[in-house]
This record gives C-alpha cells, structure tokens and sequence, in this order.
C-alpha cells in the first residue's frame, strides 16, 4: 500500500510542478545576482556581435560566390595568399575581446567577494551532506536542516554571510536568484554571502555532482521580514515542545536507532550523522525538498526512505504497524 503510494506521489508531482519553485537566474532578487546577471548580459552582448558578423560573412560569401543560372561551369573565386592586415586583424581582436571580458569579469567578482558588510549580518554554516544541507546559526544557537531562514530588507541591507563546509566530498551551493554557485570543499571553508531584497521563498541546488542522489540534494532560502525572522529563531532555540513529557510515542522513538543519528534538543538523541529534527514540523520538506512535509509522506518516508529519495544513507528499520504509527506520532509533535 506505501509503495503504491509513494509511487503515485512522486508521478503527481513531477506531472504538476510548481513554476514557482522554477529559480531563473536573469530574474535576481539579491546584489550578488543582480551583479551577476549583467555580466552574464555583457557576455551575450559581445558573443552576440561575434555571431552577427561570422555568421553574415559566411551567407555573404555563399551568396556572393554561388553559381550563377546563366554559368554553364563553377567558375572559382580570385584567390589571396597572404594578407598582413587581415592576420593581424584576426589575432589582435579576438585578444582584446577575451581580456575585455576577463577584466570586466573579474571587477565584477572582486566587487561582490570585497563588498563590505552591513552593520545587521546573520552569520550562517552550510555544511554539505550526501545529500542533504545541515543549517546552523552559531549566533542563535540553531541548527536546522534543508532550509535557511534569513532577514530581508528592500534596500538590501540586511545581508547574511554564509561560512561553507563540506562533511563528505565536493558540493556546489546555489541559489540563482540570490547568487552564483560556491564549492563546499572537505576540509576547505568558503564564503559567500546573500542579501535577499524581498520576503518569499527562493529555490537552490547542489551544482556539482556528488553522487547517486545529487539531483535530490535541494534547498530553499526564507527570507523573512526582521521580525519574522526574529520570531522564527526564537521559537527554534527552544526545546521541543514534546522533550517535556516521556509519552509512549517519545518512548517508542528512543527505544530505537534513530537517536543515534539524529538529535533532538531536549531528549537522549544525540546524533550527527542525520538531520537535527528538534523542529521537524517548522519545516516544508522532507529528504532535501524531495517530498513535502506532510503527516502523510512523513509515514512514507519513515517507513522506507528509499522509496521518495532511492540510495540514500537513511535505512528502513522494518517497523511494524504500531511502531510506525507511534513513531510518526511522536514526529509529528515537533513542531
């Protein structure tokens, strides 16, 4: 029956996908985009030219040279061996193109990497998983999964830097309407930052292939207004809200593996190779943006995540029907 489920979930959402969560990279909502997006334009701009004139010199010469109706033989073309102004012509602007645009190109970088931060920065970890976004506020003392809330301002200043780690192997952090790719190298820690200009949601990827389950591995920025980013943090850095009682439902998930991978504030689970779930429910999607958290899929993919999201590191346990059913209400209750 799950199988059968999941099987008509995945085909209804790829017949039906949002044109929302589609993120177009000339529609920037963020300065280091928006710099992006005009040297992006910059570079069409000039190969555009470049096409122009090739291309209408090629179908002048098919068109002054084709044979005539009235020629009864091809009559070939007056040849020229050798022409100092041409050769120089062909090398020494194609050289000045490429340095105009390495020039160009590279204030443009300098520009977003050197920008001086506002007064009002949220310092953010991204650490890099197969595959999966582990969030932390160092700040707030928060740590999330998937989904990174920042503040949005119109005039752009409030901004949110963003320190990149990797646990495991390479991965590309990407948003395109805020800014442009950034490697998460194991043992290496990037930069970037993003300065969302209006409230909303904002849909990334990982860039670069890092295994069986790499088109899965998304994320998602919400950018809120200060004070909504502000409620939203202080309702992450309380405990959960089920850590207060020992029910059944809370008993049942302790007595199994799960806490050895994953953490929930408040409670014995103290792992760190999962997803932190003290929040689960706060968020809207399940496995990386693979199926959206709902208590329905939250069943499908506790009872066998290698059904929504196949090769990934989160095993089935083969729960039995109670089981299931007191786990799933126990994560439930985090909200």
């Amino acid at each position: 029956m799950l199988g059968t489920a999941v099987v008509a979930l995945l085909q209804a959402q790829v017949a039906a996908l949002p044109e929302h969560r589609i993120a177009d990279i000339m529609k920037p909502l963020a300065s280091p985009a928006e710099a992006e997006k005009n040297i992006a334009l910059f570079s069409f701009a000039i190969t555009g030219v470049i096409f122009v004139v090739v291309a209408g010199l090629i179908f002048f010469t098919l068109w002054k040279f084709r044979r005539k109706h009235d020629e009864d033989e091809f009559r070939e073309p007056a040849q020229v061996y050798g022409s100092n102004q041409i050769e120089v012509a062909w090398t020494i602007i194609p050289v000045l193109i490429v340095f105009i645009l390495i020039g160009v190109t590279a204030r443009v970088i300098a520009g977003v990497e050197n920008a001086s931060p506002p007064k009002n920065v949220t310092k953010i970890t991204i650490i890099g998983h197969q595959w999966w976004w582990e969030v932390k506020y160092p700040d707030y003392d928060i740590v999330t999964a998937n989904e990174i809330h920042v503040p949005s301002l119109p005039d752009g200043k409030a901004a949110s830097y963003l320190k990149l780690e990797s646990a495991d192997v390479i991965h590309s952090f990407w948003l395109p309407q805020l800014s442009g790719k950034t490697d998460l190298i194991p043992n290496r820690d990037n930069f970037m930052w993003i300065n969302p200009k209006e409230p909303g949601v904002y849909f990334g990827n990982c860039a670069e292939y890092c295994g069986t389950q790499h088109a899965n591995m998304l994320l998602r920025v919400i950018a809120q207004t200060p004070d909504d980013f502000k409620k939203w943090a202080s309702e992450q850095q309380q405990n959960a809200a089920s850590a207060a009682a020992m029910t059944p439902e809370r008993a049942e998930f302790e007595a199994l593996s799960c806490v050895n991978c994953h953490a929930i504030k408040g409670t014995v689970a103290v792992g760190k190779f999962g997803p932190d779930l003290t929040h689960l429910m706060s968020r809207q999607t399940l496995g990386a943006g693979v199926i959206d958290n709902t208590p329905a899929n939250l069943k499908i993919w506790v009872n066998n995540p290698q059904d929504p999201k196949p090769g990934c590191f989160m095993p089935s346990l083969k729960l039995t029907d109670s089981e299931l059913t007191q786990v799933v209400d126990y994560l439930g209750s985090l909200k």
